[in-house]
């Protein structure tokens, strides 16, 4: 989509982002078992938006920095309890610079979707990696390609139907570049409205080139954050890199 650029998403969505998207039950497992992998050290989060993951890691006593594209974004973060002492970087998750070496970096919710292009996703592994310190790992989620609902590459579904509105998904499948845009159409009284959503999506497997081009390979894979085989049924897929342990020693 022209014009979608990486501070999009937050610009069209920060407004209504934490209650689309409120703190729940698995968003509170997914902090547990974070906060596990960090062992007490410094964390940092790639799109670190309105800090619905961040801000209850700093309640659990870490120390929590993040990078994230979108002002409007961090804006939502900072008027959060809390939220003023995380460190935060804006700009390109792909390729901005942070100071320091951290325990942990994540990225949650598909979010390497985002970046559409086969070369800006290798980039961003890139950047993770330099980021983490000997014993470091880099933990993403996101959905594992299910291309089979799209009819002459294409698929409309109802979102959301409410009293005073209804929410449709359009979207359209280009598998040559593994690219989805969406479209998410919100009807009411009052109107439409629209919200686009451009993602290339990637196979575990090339996932896992990425990590090695930037020196990391992969540790663990599970199918969500209860830690479940992931398997050929998997919906999703949790997975964890690290340095080649030949680095980790000499480091």
């Amino acid at each position: 989509m022209q014009g979608f650029g990486p501070g999009a998403f937050g610009e069209l969505n920060a407004e209504d982002y934490d209650r689309n998207y409120p703190v729940d039950a698995a968003t509170l497992q997914a902090v547990e078992v974070l906060a596990e992998l960090a062992d007490g050290g410094p964390v940092l989060e790639l799109a670190i938006g309105t800090g619905r993951m961040a801000l209850p890691l700093v309640e659990r006593g870490l120390t929590v920095a993040g990078i994230e594209a979108s002002p409007e974004m961090v804006a939502k973060l900072r008027a959060k309890p809390g939220g003023e002492a995380v460190r935060v970087i804006v700009g390109d998750m792909a390729e901005v610079a942070i100071e320091g070496e951290f325990r942990l970096v994540f990225l949650m919710f598909n979010t390497l979707f985002n970046l559409t292009r086969q070369a800006d996703q290798v980039r961003c592994f890139a950047n993770a990696a330099r980021r983490l310190s000997g014993g470091g790992v880099f933990v993403l989620e996101a959905f594992v390609p299910d291309v089979a609902h799209f009819v002459d590459r294409q698929r409309v579904r109802t979102v959301r139907v409410g009293y005073g509105d209804a929410v449709l998904e359009a979207s359209d499948h280009d598998p040559a570049t593994q690219r989805i845009d969406y479209q998410y159409i919100r009807a009411t009284s009052q109107g439409l409205s629209l919200k686009p959503l451009p993602m290339r999506y990637v196979w575990p497997s090339e996932m896992d080139l990425m990590a090695q081009l930037a020196g990391l390979t992969l540790r663990e894979r599970w199918g969500g954050w209860d830690r479940s085989p992931f398997t050929g049924s998997s919906t999703k897929h949790i997975s964890i890199y690290g340095r080649a342990e030949a680095d980790v020693q000499s480091g």
